[in-house]
């Protein structure tokens, strides 16, 4: 762990706006996922990524580079994630440790399956899970309980809330006997 970087002249932090730590970064992923809203839905490259996304081998069917938007995809992915590092670390940190993401990245997958991976929906989705973390902390303060409760607690909720999706989306039917009428 690096302490808080350049604490005293205060270079390479991201300006303040009306003494609000968070409010830079928070406008910044509000264009961007507007942005990203806009490039998935309504730009070809969106389109290919829908695509390649669904089934390879229609993709290449259809004369769409698969290998080509494969790598655009990992390096505008690789670009967004620089872009909240730079976040993280000159904006609210202000400090480099090998944590600073601590379990995002793993959060942001949960976030984008549950949202069905539309980025306005994810805001609203992160928001539920932030409430849904803060809450089950309490609990475990609340009660006295071992930190992990909480995260435990998360995941029960989360597990449960999959399991609904996939009795949602198939139905479930029982055989009957082999033997048909005539």
């Amino acid at each position: 762990m690096i302490g808080i970087i350049n604490q005293d002249s205060q270079a390479g932090w991201l300006p303040t706006i009306g003494n609000q730590k968070y409010l830079l970064a928070i406008l910044v992923v509000a264009v961007m996922t507007g942005l990203m809203y806009i490039y998935l839905n309504y730009s070809k490259q969106g389109y290919e990524i829908a695509v390649v996304g669904e089934s390879r081998r229609t993709a290449s069917y259809a004369g769409i580079k698969v290998d080509r938007v494969i790598i655009r995809t990992m390096a505008l992915s690789g670009a967004l994630c620089g872009l909240i590092g730079l976040l993280l670390t000159s904006s609210t940190d202000h400090t480099m440790t090998t944590t600073i993401v601590d379990g995002r990245g793993f959060t942001a997958v949960m976030v984008s399956w549950m949202a069905k991976f539309n980025p306005i929906i994810m805001i609203f989705v992160s928001l539920l899970l932030v409430v849904l973390n803060r809450g089950a902390s309490e609990i475990s303060t609340a009660f006295g309980l071992n930190r992990s409760f909480s995260d435990i607690l998360t995941g029960i909720i989360l597990f449960f809330i999959i399991g609904c999706e996939f009795f949602i989306n198939y139905k479930v039917q029982f055989r009957t006997s082999g033997k048909k009428e005539a």
